[in-house]
């Protein structure tokens, strides 16, 4: 058994005139894809202008690199001035040149430019089959097509041939189509880190060296890393071996060792680590589709918060990845592109060395305000996981596209491995998350209970998995709670099979709890202004015994529902099936939208609230963002993103009644989309929780705070109380 990752190959024959050059993209970027095109040649790295430099030359750049096409160019150093000489100026391509070389130019080393006019490249993310090495070539090897098809660590022992994930193994490239060994005569553990780190694993550790063997013959190339690639292909390659060195039979071939997150610690193929496990407390992710992915939050002074992407890099994105268990970066996100936070930005312009324990440990200015970071500068990550083999044990089958179809899971049924269906009672929203990212599609936009309009597999009809529950951070749906041997399907599988549509972007609604804190107050309402409240059932049970002239105590406050996601809130049933309610002569298009609960220090209710969206519309949006969605005249209703949903206090039902409530100190809650009847991105950040002092006249309501924010210890805090005096009406 072993794990691949596929270094891609890219060569071509140049003519003999033509100057050997290699190129390799650097300066302050984010992604491996994208940089200051910088050129090597007569053993000096140097730039290229930007003088008539247009996407055609960028395409040129792009294919020598081994990426498929060019995205896009920037002039004027976007990425960081270079050092050195400029190679290039008035670059003029076709697009259709094998080499920059071959472009039209002024001479190679004849410019006239600054390094505020060096050139940067955006190259797509697909790769032409092959790869070359790109960084600088060492100790005088001439070949400048060095073909690296391939590279992976195979497990040799027969102890480690079955365990998932593949932690330790010879580590073998595909040169010419023939897996070769690399001698470990130059071999560091720094190269160790880099190879393991583009595997999925955090560390490296020491192997026994006595159980593998010398072979006869090695790869041509020796490798060397300074630890902190996020890439083996971003390593230098050392002497070439000659013939007798590499023939020998004195040197050993490299192995390595990987050391896994706790959450992929090897198991054997038959029973995987059941959940995903955050490994860090002082940093975590939020908002990624797959696990190794979001944006990142650090916690300060009890607080989470986020950190602004100034200056955000790949080294400082590893640091993050390896913290939290995983391997090296794959990408640094800018630009809030996993949704926006909330709280305050801790950090901005990280610089790390790469060799940091945690990313608190990098430098980093404390001034986020003056700087004028905002959440839609949150910084992100996408880490490399490792291979656990999860999305060959489920598949979507019958849909239009491959986002969508009936689930199909392959499960053990009487000692042989077969493919099935799955149960749809009781099937939802958490379960299909979890399907979604099991096979990287990203977030559920809906699961289904019937999936009659799909056809799947007919030899995969019959009901092999029933009764499954999810959290929704497992990482497989075997991991979820589920009936074992003994199937429960009452309606059968067939067309009451388990179906889900995913998508790569989830809406993410998070409360304002500032706007509850500052509008909380007490009203006393007479029975006979509550009627149609107390036909929607916003009333405790004690008001169906309360005589028409009698007073409700009300506990009122105002909820701003913002949508921080990437994509809208739209609710799940279609307008045709929204209901009407006669009394408030509105539409609800979901009939629990929001709960309140009053809570005692121990977490027993006390009293309680819901809310229907009667109207989910675009109250204020933030500059530059148009509303969309507006409730008059039976309109379309939702929330787009970078908008914001008022529930003013003033309105019915916008309350807990408190009428039978003691005076005492209590536990406000706020729970938005509770039934998960939508999908989001992030559920932890639909609660909020207040503190509450309530002395049988007057409210206080204080530390009003999103769930899961504060760290444990700091949600006692108690740091003011803020008057509110009873209201007549």
């Amino acid at each position: 058994f072993e794990i691949n990752s596929k270094l891609l190959v890219f060569s071509f024959l140049l003519q003999s005139d033509t100057p050997r050059i290699q190129l390799r993209l650097a300066g302050e970027k984010r992604k491996h894809n994208e940089g200051r095109v910088e050129v090597f040649y007569d053993g000096e790295w140097g730039t290229v202008c930007d003088d008539d430099f247009t996407i055609h030359a960028a395409q040129v750049v792009c294919k020598e690199l081994g990426y498929m096409e060019a995205i896009s160019w920037s002039p004027s150093a976007k990425y960081g001035k270079g050092d050195g000489r400029i190679w290039f100026d008035n670059v003029q391509c076709t697009g259709k040149e094998k080499s920059l070389a071959l472009c039209t130019s002024n001479g190679i080393g004849v410019s006239d430019c600054k390094h505020s006019e060096d050139v940067g490249v955006v190259c797509s993310d697909k790769r032409i089959p092959g790869f070359k090495f790109v960084s600088a070539l060492t100790n005088n090897i001439d070949s400048l097509n060095i073909q690296v098809e391939d590279v992976r660590i195979r497990a040799i022992l027969s102890s480690l041939r079955k365990r998932v994930p593949v932690t330790e193994g010879y580590v073998e490239v595909k040169d010419g189509g023939r897996w070769k060994q690399i001698r470990d005569d130059d071999w560091t553990q720094l190269n160790s880190r880099v190879m393991c780190g583009m595997f999925g694993f955090p560390g490296e550790k020491k192997y026994n060296a006595r159980v593998y063997r010398r072979i006869p013959s090695y790869w041509d190339y020796s490798v060397n890393c300074t630890g902190n690639e996020a890439h083996l292909s971003s390593c230098k390659l050392g002497q070439t071996l000659s013939m007798k060195n590499r023939t020998d039979g004195q040197g050993l071939p490299v192995v390595v060792s990987c050391v896994p997150g706790r959450s992929f610690a090897p198991t054997s193929m038959a029973g995987y680590r059941k959940a995903f496990r955050q490994e860090q407390p002082l940093v975590r992710l939020r908002g990624g589709a797959v696990h190794g992915e979001g944006r990142v939050e650090v916690l300060k002074n009890g607080e989470w918060g986020t950190i602004c992407d100034d200056n955000w890099n790949l080294m400082a994105a590893s640091v993050v990845c390896r913290e939290l268990g995983f391997g090296s970066a794959k990408e640094a996100l800018s630009g809030g592109r996993l949704g926006q936070g909330m709280g305050p930005v801790h950090m901005n312009e990280v610089q790390c060395s790469g060799f940091e324990k945690s990313i608190t440990d990098c430098y980093f200015n404390k001034d986020t305000e003056s700087l004028g970071c905002s959440h839609e500068e949150d910084a992100g990550v996408r880490c490399n996981v490792p291979a656990m083999g999860f999305q060959q044990r489920l598949r979507l089958s019958g849909g239009r596209n491959p986002f969508e179809g009936r689930v199909e899971v392959l499960m053990e049924r009487n000692g042989s491995l077969v493919w099935g269906t799955v149960c749809g009672e009781s099937w939802g929203t958490m379960e299909a998350m979890v399907v979604c990212r099991q096979l990287g599609l990203g977030f559920a936009s809906n699961a289904f209970q019937e999936s009659w309009y799909w056809p799947g597999h007919v030899s995969a009809d019959a009901v092999v998995m029933s009764g499954v529950r999810c959290a929704g951070t497992e990482m497989s749906l075997s991991h979820c709670l589920h009936h074992g041997e003994h199937l429960s399907c009452p309606r059968g599988g067939g067309r009451f099979s388990a179906g889900v549509s995913c998508s790569e972007t989830a809406p993410d609604l998070v409360l304002n709890p500032q706007i509850v804190e500052q509008t909380t107050y007490l009203e006393d309402r007479t029975m006979f202004m509550l009627q149609c409240a107390y036909e929607e059932n916003c009333l405790a049970l004690s008001s169906s015994n309360t005589p028409a002239n009698s007073f409700r105590r009300l506990l009122r406050f105002s909820s701003q529902i913002h949508n921080n996601g990437q994509s809208d809130f739209r609710p799940k049933a279609s307008r045709e099936s929204w209901v009407w309610h006669d009394c408030h002569r509105h539409y609800h298009s979901m009939e629990i939208f929001t709960h309140y609960d009053l809570l005692s220090l121990n977490g027993t209710k006390v009293a309680d609230g819901h809310k229907a969206s009667f109207c989910l519309e675009d109250s204020e949006c933030d500059e530059g963002i148009e509303k969309r969605y507006e409730c008059a005249n039976f309109g379309e209703q939702g929330i787009t993103v970078g908008c914001w949903d008022t529930y003013r206090h003033d309105i019915d039902c916008q309350w807990v009644d408190i009428t039978d409530v003691k005076p005492g100190d209590y536990i406000f809650q706020i729970v938005i989309n509770p039934n998960y009847e939508v999908a989001e991105s992030d559920y932890s950040n639909n609660i909020v929780k207040c503190r509450c002092r309530y002395d049988g006249h007057r409210i206080w309501m204080y530390n009003c705070h999103i769930g899961k924010t504060l760290h444990a210890e700091t949600e006692n805090t108690f740091p003011g109380l803020v008057s509110n005096q009873v209201t007549h009406r």
